[in-house]
């Protein structure tokens, strides 16, 4: 039970990561897509890093707040014209991302006060009894969301040499 908070960041990653492997290195990734996805994903990191560099507070809460409403309906953007180019078996799983994406921000967003000030609220401290590593554990899932930032800017603007159907 203690991990429950946990399982959101592991979906968010095994979902992506197979999307972007299975999915996108199949059918290749016109230029909307070269450009859209890297963008969904700097709206992710925004909101990691916020967590991790700015001090939690009333104020700041609602700004993250902002941030992450901001990331959940920018990541849509594309499924407009998703619907002509991905099979249903790919919309389905950016089905799941869109369900996981708010519940990943608010995952974070409730660790943020543990990041910033090393202990957990009363009551949170019952979900999360390992408030020393959650610092630890966003700074590695920051670190990841910005691997694959860098991933996808890199290789499918400047390695990738099929080109798909613009």
């Amino acid at each position: 039970m203690e991990f429950l908070i946990l399982v959101p960041f592991i979906v968010q990653t095994l979902v992506i990561t197979f999307d972007e492997f299975y999915f996108h290195v199949r059918r290749g990734l016109p230029k909307w897509e070269r450009i859209g996805h890297p963008l969904d994903t700097l709206t992710v990191l925004a909101c990691f890093a916020f967590v991790l560099f700015v001090p939690y507070s009333s104020f700041f809460l609602k700004v993250y707040i902002g941030l992450a409403i901001f990331s959940c309906v920018f990541v849509t953007k594309d499924e407009f014209v998703h619907k002509d180019c991905c099979p249903a078996s790919e919309q389905w799983l950016h089905a799941l991302l869109f369900l996981n994406h708010p519940i990943v921000l608010t995952a974070a967003g409730l660790l943020w006060p543990i990041v910033d000030k090393g202990i957990a609220p009363s009551w949170l401290s019952g979900l999360v009894p390992y408030a020393d590593n959650v610092r630890f554990i966003l700074i590695m899932q920051t670190i990841c969301i910005a691997l694959f930032l860098t991933y996808q800017t890199v290789y499918w603007n400047f390695l990738w040499k099929d080109k798909a159907p613009e």
